[in-house]
Parts: C-alpha cells; structure tokens; sequence
C-alpha cells in the first residue's frame, strides 16, 4: 500500500544570523509521522512566500526546488528498494546524501547524479551524457598533474589557465569544445561558491576561447528535393522525415513542433492558413504563413483535439537517430540534424529576395542581427558560384578581350 508523503518547507523566523538571514528547514511527513530536515539555504526572512513556501530571490528558490525534487526521488527509491519508507528513515538517508563535497570531482559526480535525475523528468539524456566526458577531461588533467582530486580552495586562476593549455595541447580541442569544458569546470566552482565552501569564485575572470562567427549549415535544395522523393518505410523514421520538411517550410525549431497544438494554426480572411507561436528559445512569437507542402504534412496529423500536440514526437534522442538514418538513405552531405532545417528555412526566404524584416518576425527572431546571418550565408554562396563562373571561363580561354570582340 502505498504510503501518503508531503514536504513542507519553512523557516524560523525567531532564529536570524548576523547576516540577516535565516536557515529554510524543511518538514517531512509520511503516514502522519513528521521529520524535520535542514535544506542547507538560507534566507532573508522578508524574501519567504510563507504561502506558497518559496524564495524571491531566483538563486535559492532554485536552490530549494532542486532540493525538493531530491527529496522525493530518495522518497521514490526508498519505496522501490524496500517497500516501506517512514519520515525518520527518509530523513536518514538524506542526511548521507547531504554530504557536500569539498573537491572538484566529487562535486562533479554529485552534479552528474543530478543531472542524470533531471534527464529522466525531461525525457533527454544529451546534457547527462555530455557530461560524463567534460568529467572526464578535468580527470585527465588533475592525473596528468599528479592528483586524484583538488580542494575548491587550492583551485585558483592558474589552475583554469592550466587546464585550458591542457586541452589545447593534449586534446587538440577547437574553442567550441574548449569553452564547453570550460563551463562544466565553473559549473562546479560556483556550485562550492553556492554552497559556501568559496566566497567568489576564483575563475571569474578567466577567458573563454573566441569563437568564429557561427556558420548556418543548411541543406541544398536537391538534397532537400532528395528528402521529399525518399519516403520512410520504419514509422518512426517518416515521422521525423515529415517533421523535419515541416520545419523546413516553417522554421520551427524542434522544441517549438513538440509545442504545436492546433490552437496555433488560424486562417486568413481569404482563406490561408498560418501558424502563431511563442518560440520556446526566446518567448518571441513567430507568424509563420503555410507553404502547401508545410499545409499537406500538416493535414496527416491533429489539428482538432487541442489537449494534444499536433505532432506525436517522440523523445529527442529517439528522432534525433531517426533524422541522421534519412540523411544517410537520402544521400544529403554531411551528417543530417534536425536544426538544419530551420537554417535551410531562413536560407532559401533570404535567397528568394523575401524583406529581412519578414523573415525575422517569421523566424521569432529577437534581434534582426541574428537574421541578418543567413544574408551573410547567401553573399558566401554567391561569391562562390561567382569564382566558379570566373574559373570555367578561364578554362575556357574566355578573356576580356573575348568579350569585348
């Protein structure tokens, strides 16, 4: 039987610091029987909503959701791993938890554990797995130094420029990849710093690696006519196949077709049908008029029953495999991601001549500079074609003196 389990936080009011501040305590109650377990977060008390048991200011209130959330997946395991779980057993195996690591690694396990909890609630691992290899890069370089791991408090700027001549010579990284090692390991230095372990962090002022001006990879449009004459026998592969030239007609991101629901699809006065949407990314709404081939895939799915999305998608993961298979079976250069579509979307409105005022608002763009990218990608194709004009009629022995003859 399955038992009854509330959390509670609060906080004493009576019981203030020098600083002003007060610890927020959390109430455990299974079956009636309560526990009382400290949060290790504090507050000002004027900052607590007694009602709605939170936090002003963001940096602890998600401090404390993340505390929550702990709290019933040890509740969760508990009952899984032996069927009866009481408020003084759970508050045990907490207190073992609450352990806060004092060393770099040890921070980095506890934040991959978290990560791991936090991948199954949103259905996709690739930040989880991800981090299993920037872990590794910072073990790899604290053995190549001698060390199993470092105190927070030994950690210093010295040590994040040494870790990034690490990278760069013994792992040949580009400043892409660099930068994202660089992050996991301020990552864990501010999460010391948020524990109070360290004051400031220490790698504040260390410099990220400049990275070149982001390219738009975007499919040709015979690698897209490809796509379109290469119909999917597997479901799962169709389904990311006609998602995907959605997207290419519509631009919208991957998140944003999981977030469609027919609520979002209107019809013109003269009958044309759009699409507006409040892109996920950047909370900026898109207007999106259909293309027919956009309309027909459309017309395969939901567009009536608004408690559902339009599109059945599955998880990230799950489509992301799928949209790689019809790159390989259609023949398209390069490995195929699903974000390309929306690239190709913003490439083929800007060589069609559309104003870059329209494709921003259609794109749900929050700057027009962020548009003005795709002009960059087409001037690039451009001057190619222009030195491969120039090339052939060299080869041809066409010269200005040709021409004007």
């Amino acid at each position: 039987m399955r038992s009854t389990f509330s959390i509670l936080p609060y906080i004493n009011r009576s019981k203030v610091k020098a600083d002003g501040t007060t610890a927020v305590l959390c109430r455990i109650t299974i079956d009636g029987k309560s526990s009382t377990i400290t949060t290790g977060i504090y507050c000002r008390p004027e900052d607590w909503n007694s009602s709605k048991g939170t936090i002003r200011t963001v940096r602890e209130n998600n401090r404390l959701q993340e505390f929550k959330k702990s709290v019933e997946l040890a509740y969760e395991d508990s009952l899984k791993k032996q069927n009866v779980v009481s408020a003084e057993l759970l508050k045990n195996a907490l207190a073992r938890k609450a352990v806060i690591p004092t060393k770099l690694l040890q921070m980095g396990e506890r934040e991959r554990e978290r990560l791991f909890a936090r991948s199954k609630e949103i259905n996709s691992t690739s930040t989880y797995r991800n981090s299993k290899y920037y872990q590794k890069y910072l073990k790899d370089y604290l053995t190549s130094v001698g060390k199993e791991d470092i105190d927070f408090t030994d950690i210093t700027e010295e040590f994040g420029n040494a870790y990034k001549a690490f990278l760069k010579r013994y792992k040949n990284f580009g400043p892409s990849q660099m930068n994202k090692c660089l992050c996991w390991l301020s990552k864990l230095v501010y999460l010391a710093v948020d524990y109070e372990i360290l004051r400031a962090s220490p790698l504040e002022d260390m410099e990220y690696e400049k990275k070149p001006a982001p390219r738009h990879r975007h499919i040709s449009r015979a690698e897209l006519k490809a796509i379109l004459e290469t119909p999917m026998l597997d479901p799962l592969q169709e389904l990311g196949r006609r998602a995907f030239l959605f997207s290419t007609f519509t631009g919208l991101a991957y998140v944003d077709i999981m977030l469609l629901h027919p609520h979002h699809i209107g019809t013109t006065a003269d009958g044309r049908r759009y699409i507006r949407i409040n892109r996920k990314k950047t909370n900026v709404e898109a207007f999106i008029p259909l293309h027919p081939i956009a309309e027909q895939i459309l017309d395969l799915y939901n567009t009536e029953d608004d408690t559902k999305p339009v599109f059945p998608m599955p998880n990230r993961d799950m489509i992301w495999y799928a949209i790689h298979e019809i790159g390989v079976l259609a023949g398209v250069k390069g490995s195929l991601s699903y974000h390309q579509s929306r690239h190709t979307f913003g490439t083929l409105l800007m060589s069609a001549g559309i104003p870059i005022e329209s494709i921003s608002k259609m794109m749900g763009h929050t700057n027009i500079r962020t548009t003005q990218t795709y002009a960059k990608v087409t001037d690039d194709k451009i001057s190619e074609d222009m030195d491969r004009l120039m090339q052939v009629r060299k080869a041809n022995g066409l010269t200005k003196t040709d021409r004007e003859e």
